[in-house]
């Protein structure tokens, strides 16, 4: 099992461990609920060291990361961060991620912690294979540490430890800079839907920075968050996760992620796969559902339109924020396009859920 340069601290602090995706993450330290709360109303810390950082560069970097990505690269300039997926020839997700440009030639990728090494060698294989011979592609997941710090409160914690001018700062953008007199990429991005920074700094400096950031944020109201608040979180805004929303089985465009997958840009890994099912029309779309009884849809559990069952839940939890439970379906494009019913089967019961928009909070 793997574990993060932090995992000793969250121990101290009390974190409820578990492992994820090989890692061994801290799951909760006060309660998921407490941690959700605190981030939508003030701040939480985020240990995602585990996240993996592949450095793509060279002359041809840019031609390389545009047909290996969905989104439309050119669209970047320097400091700019992109969210986009890596896809399948047969249209399906190899991984979702978020793609840094520092220079024309020269970018950094974050990936999800599990796929790795499976997008590196990837990345590896589709280098191999194709045309784009001048190009360097390096993991560099072990060099980092990244902490994210998310939270209405976030910007006025992390301004008492830079002299970086995060007013200047927008949202998916990042610059170089100290943070607590370490050296780090500070980029206004994450995963929760509140302002925030994800900070990348050497994997040595990782605890220091925790401490510090912990020590600056407390009397704003910042505790360390873990991997159940995450979820939550995200959740509650309509953002997919890997292995749930999407997968090498679901293309992006019935996972609503249309906005980062741009057919016409030209030529990418996945597109003519994509071409041909929005022709013939997709089979399935991702719809979002509040419960309007009792009960909490978990992963998994069938969806029913009509009495016949129609899809089933990607993503399901009691929204901490709502008290209601929440869901993401995968279901019947047809359904999905009219005003029907639909029921979650939970336990013996169908539930109806109501159609919601997102963000759900």
């Amino acid at each position: 099992m793997r574990k993060t340069p932090l995992n000793q601290l969250h121990r101290d602090l009390g974190a409820r461990m578990v492992e994820f995706g090989g890692w061994d993450m801290p799951v909760q330290y006060s309660g998921v609920i407490n941690e959700h709360l605190a981030v939508r109303n003030a701040a939480g810390l985020f240990d995602v060291s585990h996240m993996g950082e592949i450095e793509v560069s060279g002359p041809q970097a840019f031609e390389f990361l545009q047909y290996a990505t969905t989104n439309d690269v050119s669209k970047l300039i320097d400091g700019q961060v992109q969210y986009t997926a890596l896809c399948y020839e047969s249209g399906g997700v190899v991984d979702d991620l978020t793609l840094y440009r520092f220079s024309a030639d020269r970018y950094l990728l974050c990936v999800n912690a599990a796929n790795t090494d499976k997008d590196f060698a990837w990345l590896q294989g589709l280098h191999r294979d194709s045309s784009f011979a001048d190009l360097t592609l390096v993991n560099r997941s072990d060099d980092y540490a990244q902490l994210a710090l998310q939270g209405p409160q976030a910007a006025a914690i992390l301004n008492k430890l830079t002299d970086v001018d995060l007013s200047a700062l927008k949202y998916y953008h990042f610059a170089i800079g100290p943070v607590a007199g370490i050296e780090m990429i500070i980029s206004r991005t994450g995963y929760t839907g509140e302002d925030g920074f994800e900070l990348y700094c050497s994997a040595a400096d990782g605890p220091a920075l925790w401490q510090q950031l912990l020590a600056a944020g407390a009397p704003l109201g910042l505790i360390p968050i873990g991997l159940g608040a995450r979820d939550t979180l995200r959740l509650e805004k309509g953002y997919a996760l890997y292995g749930h929303e999407i997968t090498a089985d679901i293309m992006p465009l019935e996972a609503r992620l249309a906005w980062i997958t741009k057919l016409n840009k030209g030529p990418f890994v996945g597109r003519e796969a994509m071409l041909n099912a929005k022709q013939a029309g997709l089979p399935r779309q991702l719809v979002a559902v509040k419960l309007a009884a009792a009960g909490v849809p978990r992963e998994g559990y069938p969806v029913f339109c009509d009495g016949k069952e129609v899809g089933y839940v990607a993503s399901g939890t009691m929204s901490p924020s709502l008290k209601q439970g929440i869901a993401l379906a995968l279901i019947d494009s047809a359904v999905a396009a009219s005003d029907a019913q639909l029921e979650i089967a939970i336990r013996q019961r169908h539930v109806p859920a109501d159609r919601a928009a997102l963000p759900f909070v």
